[in-house]
């Protein structure tokens, strides 16, 4: 009864957010393409072609997003192009984080899409299965394949051979340790291997636990979250996929993952780690990061910003690679939510105005705007290498180096039972035989991917001479 009122109730907001605007749409033209790749559709009137910008009214485009940490940027950049583009083109941004892909759904299926679309990694595919996009490829000139050609993968931004997003910035995965604390336990360098790892956790909370200092922590509150901000950029430099995922067999192993779980669930025995992160939240911990309660953690390139406004860092703190199984870096860091930013809907009236729209946002000078302003760092190599660094402390130690690189997305797949995250967080606060839960987890992913290949949804293709060494430096713009 509640998830349907539930239903009822996101319906009936996103009908109200819809007719707000339906107004707007009645009577709406396309213009004529004069500086698009390709031509417009025209609409007649009276045996003559008419534009919208040789009549002089307005078309309108809605774009939605889910996006909360660039808003104010966003809106001054649409709101600079709705004042100087010359094809009488009017944008209006709706962010909408709460309910984003279920609001888009209710849209398609009562035909009232938003004519610009923000997928990301959670929701491309998802999208593209229910044909959401429309093809980018004949909007595309040479010079923007140049640009973008480095960051189109398959399942990320490219199906069927196809483009339907591009990218704009990612994340890099480091391992964030506050420098007061490393001091107080005579650390002189961030750790390179797992062991260093673990007896540096002890080290901090040894000279720390008096004034409720501990040396490490995880939002364990979202176990697989957790997982995929660490254990993932551990298992990637030490060479091997960081989803449990093996290129070369093209089927899941999660055998590499027992280092990372035994190496965790010794801090977390040796009472290394923040009391009660098994229900312990991002920002919640990084309030008590910022308060100077812990010593390692690891996450995403968008702490900088965190500690500059969200939670105002009381301590010197900075950021270094991930330590490895060994510490021998046999790979690359995953960079990681950077494939997908701006999309058209296969609905969209406005097709060619909308990519009108998106060459603005996609131009040299709202990346570099983005990048410099310490938004996310380019996922474009050419924009990458030419912006200047955000103005950010600590941002200089998630910078993107030759151990960042794009890693092949494993296969999305539906499983039963429990997932990877809530397995591995279960044997480290409670034990067991981590060889029968890895076994099973291989069993139980694998059974989960055959069934997605036999009914179409995946397609998988082993790739013995994969080599994740290879992938060092192809983030660097050559």
């Amino acid at each position: 009864m509640k998830r349907s009122m539930a239903v009822l109730w996101l319906s009936a907001l996103l009908i109200f957010v819809l007719s707000a605007c339906s107004s707007d749409k009645s009577n709406e033209q396309k213009n004529e393409s004069g500086s698009s790749p390709v031509s417009s559709e025209k609409q007649k009137e009276n045996g003559q072609d008419k534009s919208a910008a040789s009549s002089g009214k307005k078309t309108k485009l809605t774009y939605w997003t889910f996006d909360r940490h660039d808003v104010e940027f966003i809106q001054e950049t649409v709101d600079r192009y709705n004042a100087t583009n010359q094809d009488n083109i009017q944008v209006e941004v709706k962010s909408m984080a709460e309910n984003y892909a279920q609001s888009v759904d209710i849209a398609f299926a009562s035909e009232q899409s938003p004519d610009i679309l923000r997928p990301n990694q959670d929701t491309m595919i998802p999208f593209m299965k229910k044909n959401y996009l429309e093809p980018l490829d004949p909007y595309l000139t040479d010079e923007m394949k140049q640009k973008f050609g480095p960051t189109f993968q398959d399942q990320v931004n490219r199906f069927d051979g196809k483009i339907y997003s591009l990218p704009n910035f990612g994340y890099t995965l480091r391992l964030v340790y506050n420098q007061e604390l490393f001091e107080k336990a005579g650390i002189e360098k961030p750790p390179t291997s797992l062991a260093e790892l673990v007896a540096d956790a002890k080290k901090i909370t040894d000279v720390g636990k008096a004034n409720g200092q501990y040396g490490f922590a995880l939002n364990f509150k979202s176990p697989k979250s957790a997982l995929d901000r660490s254990a993932r950029e551990i298992l990637q430099l030490s060479g091997y996929d960081g989803f449990g995922f093996d290129e070369r067999m093209g089927k899941f192993d999660f055998t590499p993952y027992k280092a990372v779980i035994e190496a965790f669930k010794q801090m977390k025995d040796d009472g290394s780690m923040l009391p009660g992160v098994e229900s312990l939240d991002i920002d919640p911990l990084r309030a008590q990061f910022a308060e100077g309660k812990i010593g390692m953690y690891l996450s995403y390139s968008a702490e900088p910003g965190v500690y500059s406004s969200q939670f105002p860092a009381k301590i010197k703190w900075a950021a270094a690679l991930a330590p490895t199984i060994t510490g021998e870096i046999k790979g690359a860091s995953g960079f990681a939510n950077s494939g997908q930013w701006l999309a058209i809907s296969s609905q969209s009236k406005h097709k060619d105005e909308a990519w009108k729209f998106l060459s603005y946002m996609y131009s040299d000078e709202t990346l570099q705007a983005y990048h410099e302003k310490g938004l996310g760092l380019s996922a474009v190599p050419a924009i990458a290498a030419k912006a200047k660094s955000p103005e950010l402390n600590g941002v200089e130690g998630f910078l993107i180096s030759k151990y960042d690189a794009l890693w092949p997305l494993p296969p999305a797949v539906t499983v039963e039972g429990l997932n990877y995250g809530d397995a591995f967080l279960k044997y480290i606060l409670s034990g067991g035989n981590l060889d029968e839960i890895v076994n099973d987890l291989n069993n139980r992913y694998n059974s989960a991917l055959e069934k997605a290949i036999a009914s179409g949804e995946v397609k998988v293709t082993p790739d013995p001479d994969f080599d994740p060494m290879k992938l060092q430096g192809t983030m660097l713009a050559k």
